[in-house]
Parts: C-alpha cells; sequence; structure tokens
C-alpha cells in the first residue's frame, strides 16, 4: 500500500456493508457469483484440448502454453454475434473490438469512447471472450448500473454465446458477481433477525405495517426460491422492497455465520454461487466490488488478469463510494443497546452515553465541510472510540463463539456495529490530509458525520491499473475533447503513470442532422434564487412547441418541483411528472408510453434514461450542472488543486459541468431514427470563457440560439406523419 494514498483497510468491511459485499476471504473458485444467468453449460472439461498455442503468451513474455479454444478471430467471432442479434458490424464497432484484442495482447491501458449506438458491448466482450477461453481464465466486466447488467446478461452474453459456441466447440460461460448481502440469507429468512436486545424476531412477529409487510413478501419469495433452485437474488425479486426491509432477511460479510457453521450452508444461495466462480469466461459485477478486490486485495472475484469497466465515467465516484463512511449518533446507540449481553451494563451503558454527546455535539455543528475537528466534537468523537473500544474487549472478553448458530448470529450483528463505529471514529479523528470529513443535516434521522477519500487516483493505479490490463469504456470518457480528465482520475497521469492509450471510435448517428442544440442566449444567468421567471417563459413555449415528449433535468429537486407546478398551471392539457411523485423506474414508464407526458427530475434522470423514439423529442437543462460552492468533495478537491499550482474550476468543477452535460445531452437521440432538440437554459453555455470546453464534451449536434428556429423545428416534428399513399 503506497502510504501517501489513504487506506480502505479499516473501512473496508464498512463499505461493503454499503455497497452490498462480501470481504470474507475465500480461496480461488469459491468467489460469489450468481448462477441465475450462467448461460452455459458449467460441466468440467478437459483443459488444453484443442492443443492451440496460446497468441498472447510471446506478447507478455511468458513461455506459450496450449490453450483450449479454437483458432477464431475477433472479427470472425464479432461478425457472428452481431449476425446472431439480427444486425451488422459497425465500423466504431469492428475499430473499438481490434482495440480491445490489441489492448488485451500487449497490457496497454485503453479508453475508449463509443457514442450510443455503436455496440460496444460486443466490441468487448468478443474479444475479452476469447482471451478468456484461450487463458482458461475468467475476464471481469464491471459496470455502475443494474439496467446494463440486465442487458449484458440477458442479451448480449446469450446472443455471443450461440454464436461462438460451434465456433470455440463449447458453449461459453458467464456468471454475474454480486455482494453477499444482494442475496436472501436463509438463516435470517427462516430463523428471524437480531432485534436490539439481540433476541431473533421472526418475521411474523414483526409488527404489522408496511415494511413488515414487505418483510413477510421478501422472506416468502426467498422460500421459493430456495424451493427452485433460484439465486435468491434481491434484483429478481418483483416490486422490490426497501433497503430496511431487505436488512432483515440478508447478512453483511461480518455477520455472516459462515456455510461450515450455518445449518442452512449447503443451501446458501451466496455459497452455492460462489462453487460455479471458477468456471466462468466472463464474469459481470459492479465498480464497487471491482474496487474492494483491487484496492485491498480482498479475494472476492476470481484470479484474472483483463477488467473490463463499462459506465467508466462512473468508475471514480463509485469507488470513492465505496471508501467513505459515516457516523452517527442513532447507531452508536442501537450498537450499546444490542451489545448488553455480551460486554455488560457498564460498557454499553458508556458507549450509549458517548453517543447521545455525539448528539448534542451535532445539533450545534453547521452542516459543512470540516477542516480542523472543533474541540468540542473532537471530545465527543474521543468518547466513542474510547466506549467502542472498551465494548469490543467485552465482546473478547465473553468467548471467541456462541455455540449455537442463533445466538452467534445476534452476537456477530451487534459486534459489527461496535466495529464499525470504533474504525469510523478512529478514522475521522486521525485527520488525514487524504480524506474530507463533513457534516450533513438529513431530512430524517437528524445530523451525521461523513467521512470520504480526496481523491482514489493513486489506489486506483497503483491496485487496479497497476495489477491488471484495464479497458475502460464510456459514452461520454472525453472532456472537452480530451481523455486526460477521465485519465487523471484513474490515476494514469503523472510520474510512473502506467502506459494507456486513448481511443474516440465516434458514433453511428449523424447528430447534425439528428439533433438541435439550443442555447437561450437571451435568458438571465441562474442564481439561487429559485426559478427565473424568463425561463419559465422559455420551458412552456418549448414544451408547448414539442406538444410534451420533454425530459427537463434540472440542478436541484426545488426546481424541477417549482416548474412543474408552473407549466402544469400553464399548459393544463399536457401531462407533467415530476421526480419524488412516484418511482423513478414507473415515471420513466409512464414517460415513455405517452407521448403528450413530459417528465422532470434532477440528478438520477441525467443518466441511465433510455427513452427512444416519440416520446423524447426535447431535453431541456435548465443550467449548468456545476457542483454547489459549498458541496464538501469538490470544494475540497478545488483547494487541493489549487494549492498544487492547477486550476481547480477547470479541473474539478468544470469537468464535473462537462460530464453531466454530455449525460443529459446523450438522453435525446438513442436511435438512428431519433429526432429533436437540446434546450440549455443557461447562456454560460455561449457567454462564459469555458463555454468551448463544455460545448467541447457534447454530441456535434447543430447549434442555434434562435428560439424561434428551435420552436419551428419542434412544431414539425409534432405534425402526424402524412399519410402514405396506397
Amino acid at each position: 500500500m503506497n502510504r501517501d494514498q489513504p487506506s480502505l483497510t479499516d473501512d473496508v468491511d464498512t463499505a461493503l456493508d454499503d455497497a452490498g459485499l462480501d470481504a470474507a476471504p475465500r480461496a480461488h473458485g469459491e468467489e460469489l457469483i450468481d448462477d441465475d444467468v450462467s448461460g452455459g453449460s458449467a460441466d468440467d472439461e478437459e483443459h488444453n484440448a484443442a492443443g492451440i498455442v496460446d497468441p498472447y503468451a510471446a506478447d507478455r513474455g511468458e513461455a506459450p502454453r496450449i490453450s483450449r479454444a479454437k483458432d477464431v478471430s475477433v472479427q470472425e467471432l464479432l461478425h457472428a454475434a452481431v449476425t446472431s442479434l439480427g444486425g451488422s458490424e459497425r465500423p466504431g464497432q469492428v475499430q473499438m473490438a481490434e482495440a480491445v484484442e490489441k489492448a488485451i495482447r500487449t497490457g496497454e491501458h485503453l479508453l475508449v469512447q463509443a457514442g450510443t449506438g455503436t455496440g460496444k458491448s460486443l466490441a468487448y466482450l468478443v474479444p475479452s471472450l476469447l482471451f478468456a477461453a484461450d487463458m482458461d481464465e475468467p475476464t471481469v466486466v464491471a459496470t455502475a448500473t443494474l439496467a446494463l447488467q440486465a442487458q449484458l446478461v440477458d442479451r448480449d452474453l446469450p446472443a455471443l454465446a450461440d454464436a461462438a459456441e460451434p465456433l470455440l466447440g463449447r458453449r461459453p460461460r458467464w456468471a454475474t458477481l454480486k455482494g453477499r448481502a444482494n442475496y436472501a440469507c436463509l438463516h435470517r429468512v427462516r430463523n428471524g433477525v437480531p432485534d436490539d436486545q439481540g433476541e431473533l424476531v421472526a418475521a411474523d412477529d414483526l409488527s404489522v405495517g408496511a415494511m413488515g409487510a414487505e418483510v413477510i413478501r421478501a422472506r416468502d419469495w426467498a422460500e421459493e426460491q430456495a424451493e427452485r433452485g433460484g439465486t435468491g437474488d434481491r434484483d429478481r425479486l418483483e416490486p422490490g422492497v426497501s433497503d430496511r426491509a431487505w436488512s432483515q432477511v440478508s447478512v453483511s460479510a461480518r455477520e455472516c455465520l459462515g456455510a461450515q457453521r450455518c445449518p442452512y450452508g449447503t443451501e446458501c444461495f451466496a455459497e452455492r454461487a460462489r462453487f460455479r466462480a471458477g468456471d466462468a469466461d466472463i464474469v459481470v459485477t459492479n465498480h464497487a466490488l471491482l474496487a474492494i478486490n483491487a484496492l485491498e486485495g480482498v479475494p472476492v472475484l476470481p484470479e484474472h488478469e483483463v477488467v473490463v469497466v463499462d459506465e467508466g465515467h462512473e468508475l471514480a465516484a463509485r469507488v470513492t463510494s465505496v471508501a467513505a463512511a459515516d457516523l452517527w449518533p442513532g447507531v452508536v446507540d442501537r450498537a450499546a443497546t444490542r451489545s448488553r449481553s455480551y460486554a455488560g451494563e457498564g460498557d454499553a451503558g458508556e458507549l450509549r452515553l458517548a453517543g447521545e454527546r455525539l448528539r448534542q455535539v451535532l445539533a450545534d455543528a453547521p452542516a459543512a465541510r470540516i477542516d480542523e475537528l472543533p474541540d468540542a466534537l473532537l471530545e465527543a468523537l474521543v468518547g466513542v472510540r474510547d466506549a467502542a473500544r472498551a465494548v469490543q474487549s467485552g465482546f473478547a472478553a465473553s468467548g471467541d463463539r456462541e455455540k449455537e448458530p442463533d445466538a452467534e448470529a445476534a452476537r456477530r450483528a451487534a459486534k459489527t456495529m461496535v466495529d464499525e463505529i470504533f474504525e469510523t471514529a478512529e478514522r475521522i479523528l486521525a485527520e488525514s490530509e487524504h480524506d474530507v470529513v463533513w457534516v450533513e443535516d438529513r431530512d430524517r434521522g437528524g445530523k451525521i458525520l461523513r467521512i470520504a477519500p480526496l481523491t482514489v487516483a493513486g489506489l486506483l493505479r497503483d491496485k487496479l491499473f497497476g495489477e491488471t490490463t484495464v479497458i475502460a469504456t464510456s459514452a461520454t470518457l472525453e472532456l472537452g475533447g480530451s481523455f486526460e480528465a477521465a485519465a487523471g482520475a484513474f490515476g494514469l497521469t503523472g510520474e510512473k503513470a502506467p502506459a494507456w492509450r486513448g481511443l474516440d471510435v465516434g458514433s453511428p448517428f449523424d447528430y447534425a442532422k439528428q439533433a438541435i442544440l439550443y442555447v437561450a442566449r437571451d435568458l438571465p444567468t441562474p442564481g439561487r434564487d429559485g426559478l427565473r421567471p424568463q425561463a419559465v417563459d422559455a420551458l412552456v413555449e418549448l414544451i408547448s412547441a414539442a406538444g410534451g415528449r420533454t425530459l427537463a433535468l434540472f440542478s436541484s429537486r426545488r426546481g424541477a418541483e417549482e416548474a412543474a407546478e408552473a407549466v402544469r398551471q400553464r399548459l393544463p392539457e399536457l401531462t407533467i411528472l415530476c421526480q419524488g411523485e412516484d418511482m423513478v423506474p414507473t415515471l420513466v414508464r409512464k414517460f415513455s408510453e405517452d407521448s403528450a407526458t413530459s417528465l422532470f427530475g434532477t440528478l438520477s434522470l441525467w443518466q441511465g434514461v433510455d427513452v427512444p423514439g416519440d416520446s423524447c423529442r426535447l431535453v431541456i437543462i435548465d443550467r449548468l450542472p456545476f457542483p454547489r460552492p459549498d458541496e464538501p468533495l469538490s470544494s475540497a478537491r478545488q483547494r487541493w488543486v489549487e494549492k498544487n499550482g492547477g486550476n481547480g474550476f477547470m479541473t474539478v468543477a468544470a469537468n464535473h459541468a462537462a460530464l453531466l452535460l454530455a449525460q443529459g445531452a446523450g438522453r435525446l437521440i438513442r436511435r438512428s431514427t431519433d429526432r429533436g432538440v437540446v434546450a440549455v437554459l443557461d447562456p454560460r453555455l455561449v457567454t462564459a470563457r469555458y463555454s468551448n470546453y463544455l460545448r467541447a464534451s457534447l454530441p456535434p449536434m447543430w447549434f442555434t440560439s434562435d428560439r424561434a428556429v428551435v420552436t419551428g423545428a419542434l412544431r414539425r416534428l409534432n405534425e402526424p406523419a402524412p399519410a402514405q399513399p396506397d
């Protein structure tokens, strides 16, 4: 571990729990794999059966080894896979596939920007599969979202397997890897979850209410999964349940009894999935689990040499989230209550008092970044840390393990909470220059202390890019016409940075003909005083011309709600949906099903919304999405860049805005037949000194600042197509 970088060790289990991941060390071949999506046979095969010399060995400086795979080219398999989906290769797709194959062969990292419609998933899956088959080890594919995981395992990998089977002589195998907390725990399902007194409470004994109903439904579903050999994967539970309800039927790595000790170990969803890990050619996982495996060497992934990071623009943020930790009075109080049976009333009582002192101090603390711990907060944190340490000693004195599994489950749950409190308090008290600490005021639950690393670039460079060959791809890796921002976030710049190559394979879409970029140059610059009346006028005029069909993206929830109410009053004939009125997937479905509907929302709608066709003809962005000046992490990062002689605004704020702008604008053109307008109601996109940088991050749409031109185009798009002659 580089001593100049923050370590995740102290908080790895906490981060894993938050991400739903498993930190328990396992031998190779026992990693956590979701068997629900295994597309091919899991039968054992003879190694080196085909007698083909490994084509990658010479480039890696290794002696040739025998491979099981037939001599199949990337071009041949890509053609077969695309044909099986009823399509044809695209120039950018072929270029990307060849570049990925070269990166795997040479070990040079590759950053690939591939626009929507390129077919980038097959472009990296094809060479990844060939490498995995040749080397008899999996290639890991990490995504940021469940939607992309579903696309890979439900569509792309089955099509690739169908195409590859006759060429490779066997059916390829794949699996989705999830963390332990993503799977139902049969011990909790059948024996209950510990209450605040450490007693196991069965689902039937839960109080009647919305959460109790959710827990019972999740428990019944888990039993059905066990009966029919299902996966127990939370993402297969429809409709889903709240995080709080799911926690009643799942466990973290620290809370798990282990397969040998648990009475349901032979049925365990996670352990059964683990067993299949070594047989996969392609392992699909998430950024968070990849981070744990790489940064701290926790062996939750099968051994691998190649990693593909899709949605790569999200990697640094997801890794930062994994490395973050929280501390608040409520969790201290619950930990004290649960610990009484193991540490005694005295030490548990001291921990409760320490939590109360922390509550009193936080009540008077402003919600802001903390550059130096105030004396009162310092004293309160020392009290929490020392009290937690005393309780930990009480656990040790009470014996290593309970004899009965139910008692051990309750003990582990209590000890996990205490351990996490101690580790987080200790980390905050260290006041490391590599960490950022702040107080946040939550809508529910009061104030909370948060800590996160200032940067994860060095960790990514040393532990991910320094240990494996990485192909990172996204539709928005290139900001301001350069890969430098992404490379910097990955730790690929500066001295001792590993070699890498950037490649933009373009997009099959003709943006200049399919899309208009309209910037409302005549509007006043947005301020902090809420929605501008002139912006409301522009919203109404544009949405009216489009006949609805609008995805309106706002920088704040309040802005979205005020705009939705204003437009509803002035355009009562149109349906306006607003984020917060229903679950996001439900809102997106309603938006896509009715072309006269518009959807207003905030950050979660800027990325991942895929609504092609007539339902989305207009994307409105209310203002340039810079981070708030008082946002703790971004403000600390800007200050750090400036301290080291850089331009903090451009490095942090402008890159943040460029990425979100590119993602938001990308909601418009999803197919080659899509047409429409991206309207930015912020004149700074053409007037500010940084405007060229931001616009260079957007697709090459036809540009105008003439609203009459734009409303005319929208009205023409809204006109019904002329009837075709018989």
